[in-house]
């Protein structure tokens, strides 16, 4: 079933296209003018044949993403990847060790239950609008904007597909 589910996956730019991703992106770096942290969102809308039959998941390969693009090369380790993928209906967050002891597992999937009940009504913008909210509101707390201290934008805003 998974395999199947793999194989007829929608397009991430179908459910993103790009107007969709530049309003993310907004909504990315309107959050970091709160914090010093660095978010980052991926989709993938799904894995090849070949992973889905080695047993690959979300996790591992939210991971993977989150090495890749050096999500960890910040200046504090405090960036964050929000990674979704479509054909497992799965929503992974992968955070630095700059945030090892301030957010818990449970905060982290707080946000990803935000996000699942917007994805779960059809609307994918919106869910993760809520989660980039959300982890902004975490990110906040610990990691304020200091005043007069200028804070460099080390990720990208603009949401990645991956293919």
């Amino acid at each position: 079933m998974r395999l199947l589910r793999h194989l007829f996956a929608r397009s991430a730019r179908h459910l993103f296209p790009e107007d969709s991703l530049h309003r993310i992106a907004d909504a990315i770096a309107a959050g970091e003018l709160r914090h010093r942290g660095e978010i980052l969102f991926a989709v993938e809308s799904e894995l090849s044949p070949g992973m889905v039959l080695r047993g690959v998941q979300a996790r591992a390969r939210a991971e993977a993403a989150f090495a890749r693009l050096r999500a960890w090369d910040t200046e504090v380790n405090n960036g964050v990847l929000i990674y979704l993928l479509l054909a497992d209906h799965r929503i992974e967050i992968v955070a630095d060790r700059g945030l090892n002891g301030l957010v818990s597992a449970e905060q982290w999937r707080g946000v990803c239950q935000l996000m699942e009940e917007r994805m779960q009504a059809g609307e994918p913008e919106q869910a993760v609008v809520r989660g980039i909210q959300a982890v902004s509101d975490l990110l906040a707390q610990h990691f304020p904007q200091i005043d007069g201290t200028p804070d460099r934008d080390e990720l990208p805003n603009l949401p990645l597909i991956l293919d």
